[in-house]
């Protein structure tokens, strides 16, 4: 196990933690919000970061958001209709970098050590005769993703019917000695999030509100949790693009935030350490060194992320913070994008302003959209199917029904399944904005584009906007039958799902 550092420690006992936490809704003195400036007054280019938004929407599919905060001023930021500055998106594995800072404050409050043994929070759940390694794992070991577990236990602990998520946990193999093997380990979070709770008597989401949320102006933050109601830790939080900048800039300004310390300056400086060897991950950022839920990158920047690109990087040396949601496969892209274009574009001085190239940076972030589905707003078929229902025999997909709708400013959408009928309006040339349950049981918002991608074929892009999730779905018709496609822009498996073909009813 490696010890605290002595820089932590002096920080945990001179923190005092504020009284009480502002509150942005009823203290009038109080604003979260970070201020605006042009970027040339920060040292940055708006031509450069012209380039920067051409260059992702020609290189990435797709950004749906970001902030870049520099000398604490908002220089740029910008979000790809539907996407919205005040929709939360979730953040998958960026909430691991929210669940260590709750440890973080429950150490400085002294209700945990990281050296605690994890046992020792679960005498009720822990196996009876627990093998050495079990045994020596601490707190420690969970942040840093050197649990000694071989490989992630998330799936156990889904797939644990019958015990507690913590009891599955401490149920499976160490193979290795804890504190000496990374492994990336979103079950190892969860726990870390379950020691908060057993700590505090309060869930995260719960016990960072006064702490965290309320006074960085995080509005209305939701987190998923297990059958047990302990917060999933390791993700499942869903906040705003702007939300995520701003915690990224509390830790650029080592814990204090509007002249009060939030975090121990001393945590700030051990999370954002590497304390873990990941030099065997297979792309360069993610070989720069984990710290505690935060991974170090090159140019002297360290940040939180989560699957296909949420983003929270930090650039000490340059005083800033980018902040990104997205929907991306290629993660390693966007952090060379940011390097070559955003990185290279801050001087260490203010330039001369720059009246032109400021307004045309505007009017670009203005008038950010996610491509509409291109092709024609109509048919020669379109007349003859509207309306027609399309039966589809049994299927894994769940999908009994098919009915499209053809109009003059938008279409409509609508799939049956086993819970019922759901519908989806297409617009053209423009995203239809709605509410649907065809996901899964809870309502989500969702919009939509639609358009004629050949004489027989009719293709709708959807967006679900709180989250990375854009499916497209096409339906091609032929003499009486349909053949219907789906395919995911970002999935945890296949992308595309099997064709399904149906018959006019």
């Amino acid at each position: 196990m490696k010890p605290l550092s002595a820089l932590f420690a002096l920080a945990l006992l001179a923190l005092e933690l504020p009284a009480r936490a502002a509150d942005p809704d009823t203290d009038p003195e109080y604003s979260a919000m970070l201020p605006h400036s042009p970027p040339e007054a920060q040292g940055i280019s708006a031509k450069d970061l012209l380039i920067f938004v051409q260059e992702a929407e020609k290189r990435l599919d797709a950004l749906h958001g970001f902030v870049l905060v520099r000398h604490g001023h908002i220089v740029a930021q910008g979000w790809w209709s539907p996407y919205a500055p005040d929709q939360p998106h979730q953040v998958y594995s960026l909430s691991k970098s929210f669940a260590a800072t709750a440890v973080g404050l429950a150490a400085a409050e002294g209700k945990l050590r990281l050296s605690d043994k994890v046992l020792f929070f679960f005498p009720d759940e822990a196996p009876a005769q627990p093998d050495t390694n079990l045994a020596a794992m601490t707190v420690q070991d969970l942040l840093s993703m050197e649990s000694g577990h071989a490989e992630d236990t998330l799936d156990w602990l889904f797939d644990s019917k019958d015990s507690t998520w913590t009891r599955a946990f401490l149920s499976l193999p160490v193979e290795h000695k804890p504190g000496t093997q990374f492994v990336y380990n979103t079950g190892a979070t969860y726990m870390a999030s379950a020691i908060v709770q057993r700590v505090t008597g309060q869930t995260l989401l719960n016990y960072l509100q006064p702490r965290l949320f309320g006074p960085l102006g995080i509005q209305h933050p939701t987190w998923g949790s297990s059958p047990q109601g302990v917060n999933y830790g390791g993700f499942g939080l869903a906040i705003t693009t702007g939300d995520i900048a701003r915690f990224g800039q509390l830790y650029l300004q080592k814990g204090k935030w509007q002249g009060r310390q939030l975090l121990p300056e001393g945590w700030v400086v051990e999370a954002t350490a590497a304390h873990a060897d990941n030099s065997g991950m297979p792309t360069v950022d993610w070989q720069q060194g984990y710290g505690y839920q935060f991974w170090r990158c090159r140019h002297g920047a360290y940040r939180g992320d989560g699957v296909f690109g949420q983003y929270c990087i930090v650039f000490p040396e340059q005083d800033a913070v980018l902040a990104i949601t997205a929907g991306v496969k290629d993660m390693q892209a966007v952090l060379n994008l940011v390097w070559e274009q955003v990185l290279t574009s801050m001087k260490p001085s203010p330039l001369p302003a720059d009246p032109q190239a400021h307004e045309a940076l505007q009017q670009k972030l203005k008038s950010l959209t996610l491509a509409h589905q291109a092709g024609q707003p109509t048919s020669p078929l379109a007349a003859k199917i509207s309306g027609q229902h399309y039966h589809f025999p049994e299927n894994d997909q769940k999908i009994e029904a098919v009915t499209l709708e053809f109009g003059e400013a938008q279409d409509t959408i609508t799939l049956r399944n086993e819970r019922g009928a759901h519908s989806i309006a297409c617009g053209h040339q423009t995203w239809a904005q709605g509410v649907t349950t065809l996901a899964g049981e809870e309502s989500e918002v969702v919009a939509a584009t639609g358009a004629w991608t050949s004489d027989s074929t009719y293709t709708a892009k959807l967006s679900y906007y709180q989250t990375p999730y854009c499916p497209t779905l096409k339906f091609t018709f032929s003499q009486g039958k349909l053949l219907y496609e789906y395919e995911a822009n970002v999935s945890f498996g296949e992308t595309k799902r099997p064709a399904l073909e149906g018959k006019a009813e």
